[in-house]
């Protein structure tokens, strides 16, 4: 497999998509080695179809704000692989939103699903409307516009959509009663429903909860756990909000949130009452970080910065794709940092990641380490298909073992002769493997 070669072929047809070149050069670099020694990948021409996507679908979105003004937004599905089960993947509604970061995501999101062991193939979707600052009757009859378009892709066995940046409980929900009256069925299409109507216990915690069980077991390896370490967390929405529940109770002290503003440093810990904040700041939508600082007199609030100049032991990046530099890797690594886990997608920069395999930093891709989101997905879909709903001990319990074998997977694949596990490349391996294999099982489709 010639990587450079198949690049500049993938940077002539998708000419400005940085986001989505970024992330197939990544899954390419690691699983180079495995798919040369494997000539029936070639063969069946895996590589060239895995970085197409089935489909993509592009449509308007108008809705009528409560002003009367009509407004027209793009709505986007990109459906990717569904080799190994339906489409699976999340909606977006946030003003960034375009094709390269749809496809990016959609890409990321073969593996990530193909890790979890459940039957998901890879999908994602959005559109760059933005939910800040409209009224609930503009959110519905923007989400009702959008489902009219949607409905005819999706289906429990064929794609099944869930919450992403803009798109929490509310947007789930009149997304769902939308499909629900056009497709006069009421089935488990959605995924992050409310609990009353379907939705799974744990679902928003769950990729904050998987992000710090995937952690805690990179540091067993090395024969360390959470406990006593300080711990820096960007973000301050659902993944944010899990990640410090789950590593405050497992012992750590978390002591940075962040948002587009800047950052807040509380060297008290942020737990109890403060975790619960986060709900607050997260539904107001005002989408800043400030106000933790007038509410708690022992924090920091430190503007127009990311919260990597901090000294701690393990960094959980929760907001965003690339919000994690170079710059920002030599400071973690300079202040000591052992272990660094993605609760976003693709949040540390390939100069980021390199600084980290360097100095044999605990990294653990964002398609393995918050791959819990998604697998409590499926686990919602599961509890659908059986119309039966676990507690949320039951969930939590399923979550965490996959989570386990997430981590043994990308060991396995990603240990080399010195002891050192490259996770992104183990992560990588273990989620092409299984794919690949079924596209060749079920030939040239």
């Amino acid at each position: 497999m010639n990587v450079e070669k198949i690049m500049q072929e993938l940077e002539r047809k998708n000419p400005g998509e940085v986001e989505y070149l970024q992330a197939v050069r990544e899954v390419l670099e690691s699983i180079e080695e495995v798919v040369n020694e494997h000539p029936q990948f070639e063969k069946a021409g895996i590589i060239e179809r895995l970085v197409e996507p089935d489909r993509v679908l592009m449509f308007k979105v108008p809705w009528v704000g409560d002003d009367g003004v009509v407004n027209v937004n793009r709505g986007f599905r990109v459906q990717f692989n569904n080799a190994i089960g339906p489409y699976k993947g999340g909606l977006r509604f946030h003003p960034s939103v375009n094709l390269s970061i749809l496809k990016f995501l959609g890409f990321e999101q073969i593996f990530k699903n193909s890790l979890t062991t459940l039957p998901m193939g890879g999908a994602k979707g959005g559109s760059d409307f933005n939910p800040k600052g409209k009224s609930d009757a503009e959110v519905m009859r923007f989400c009702q516009s959008f489902m009219l378009e949607l409905w005819k892709l999706i289906g429990p066995e064929t794609d099944v959509p869930a919450g992403d940046i803009g798109v929490g409980g509310r947007e789930i929900g009149f997304l769902f009663g939308m499909y629900r009256k056009l497709a006069r069925e009421n089935t488990g299409v959605l995924t992050g429903k409310g609990i009353n109507w379907g939705g799974s216990l744990i679902r928003p915690e769950a990729t904050g909860f998987g992000n710090v069980y995937f952690a805690a077991e990179m540091l067993k390896t090395k024969g360390m756990s959470f406990e006593g370490k300080t711990v820096a967390i960007s973000g301050f929405g659902n993944v944010a909000w899990g990640a410090a529940i789950k590593a405050t109770e497992l012992g750590g002290k978390v002591v940075t949130i962040s948002g587009p503003d800047g950052y807040i440093y509380d060297p008290e810990g942020i737990s109890g009452k403060k975790i619960e904040y986060l709900l607050e700041l997260r539904a107001s939508n005002q989408d800043i970080v400030k106000p933790y600082s007038y509410e708690f007199p022992s924090a920091q609030f430190i503007p127009g910065k990311r919260p990597w100049e901090v000294k701690v032991d393990i960094a959980l990046p929760c907001a965003t794709q690339n919000e994690l530099g170079k710059e920002d890797a030599l400071a973690l690594v300079k202040n000591g940092c052992v272990c660094v886990s993605e609760g976003a997608n693709m949040p540390s920069t390939p100069e980021a990641i390199e600084v980290f395999m360097e100095n044999k930093i605990l990294f653990a891709p964002g398609k393995a380490a918050n791959a819990g989101g998604v697998a409590t997905s499926g686990l919602e879909m599961t509890q659908n298909s059986m119309k039966l709903s676990w507690s949320s001990e039951e969930v939590d319990q399923r979550l965490h073992q996959i989570m386990i074998d997430i981590h043994a997977a990308c060991v396995q694949h990603g240990k080399d002769s010195s002891g050192f596990v490259n996770y992104v490349k183990g992560a990588n391996i273990a989620g092409f493997l299984k794919v690949a294999n079924s596209m060749i099982d079920q030939g040239i489709i």
